[in-house]
């Protein structure tokens, strides 16, 4: 049987643009989504519709906290690599739903970890978040700062995931690389991030809420660049590092074949310019609420790219000023606005 790339989350944002990816190069994929109704579930249909034509794909609907099922998948699927990006997302969400998130973000990613392990895998590429960054100030955010502080839950389990793969790494010697993502946006994006909000209360003349008084900063990354950083390091399984030493121990590196990095756009933008640059596409002014920060939130993310620039030789680079309108181009033909 030919060897496959389990891609977790496929009916998800980044999760659908990573298998196409892949199947455009000619991978076979086997996709896994329980298509959870945390939002509308259409719009993961919809996605998967586009990958189903592909007669290297495969889409197998499954929980990933449920072990058995997760179990008789790694069985019976040549799987060689996995790029796991399946998980609860979204930091409010968290406040009010937490068992979700150690369900899916806890539980689930000890099951994709086991698979990994019993299917002796090449490489697991699994998605972090620059929300692990929580409290801290100094920026631009670097894989070598201590991330010990996270502000919500959804944080928590994002650091968890880290600290999980690097014992699997370490006892059984599973190359693991964490990809810090920083605000992912484009076309198929999530209806619970900004952009898809303000776009769609703007086009129907309702007000938006702009949090911390329009003050946050966000280093917004364009869905082409995260693909393009995740193929990359998936094809470059980590390596220990021959150079790291216990007695000064750094976070993104190891005596185990683990790595951690960031994927951001490293230019961090004002949610105001946001504003301003979708009232220019939509040809309507912004009815802004202004409110004070959220909780859990952070005012502002800013990502150190260098280890990825080094080590994988990949510098994402899209401008808002070219991605928000391919995001908004495809909002009005798939909302048919």
């Amino acid at each position: 049987m030919e060897s496959t790339v389990l891609v977790t989350g496929a009916a998800g944002f980044i999760g659908y643009h990573v298998a196409r990816r892949l199947l455009e190069r000619g991978d076979r994929v086997l996709g896994l989504d329980n298509l959870n109704p945390y939002y509308d579930v259409r719009l993961k249909e919809a996605r998967l519709a586009q990958l189903t034509p592909f007669e290297r794909f495969r889409f197998l609907r499954h929980d990933l906290a449920d072990r058995s099922a997760m179990e008789a998948v790694f069985a019976s699927h040549p799987i060689c690599r996995v790029v796991h990006l399946g998980a609860q997302a979204g930091v409010r969400h968290s406040l009010t739903n937490p068992h979700a998130y150690t369900d899916s973000n806890v539980t689930g990613f000890l099951t994709v970890l086991e698979g990994c392990r019993r299917r002796k895998v090449e490489h697991l590429v699994f998605a972090s978040s620059s929300s692990v960054y929580g409290g801290n100030t100094r920026m631009p955010f670097s894989v070598q700062d201590n991330v010990d502080h996270p502000l919500s839950l959804y944080a928590a389990s994002k650091k968890a995931n880290e600290l999980m793969a690097h014992s699997y790494a370490h006892l059984y010697r599973i190359p693991c690389t964490g990809l810090r993502f920083f605000t992912v946006y484009g076309p198929w994006g999530r209806p619970d991030m900004a952009l898809f909000i303000f776009t769609k209360a703007i086009l129907e003349g309702k007000p938006i809420q702009v949090f911390n008084f329009g003050k946050m900063r966000r280093d917004l990354t364009y869905i082409d660049d995260i693909v393009e950083g995740v193929i990359r390091t998936l094809d470059r399984p980590a390596a220990a590092d021959p150079a790291w030493s216990g007695d000064h121990p750094t976070p993104a590196g190891s005596s185990a074949p683990y790595r951690l990095y960031n994927i951001g756009n490293h230019q961090p933008v004002e949610l105001l310019r946001i504003i301003e640059v979708l009232e220019g596409l939509l040809g309507k002014k912004a009815q802004m609420e202004l409110l004070p920060m959220q909780a859990g939130d952070v005012p502002a993310t800013y990502a150190d790219i260098g280890s990825l620039v080094g080590d994988v030789g990949f510098r994402p680079d899209t401008p808002i000023e070219v991605g928000i309108p391919r995001f908004v181009e495809w909002y009005r033909a798939y909302a048919g606005v």
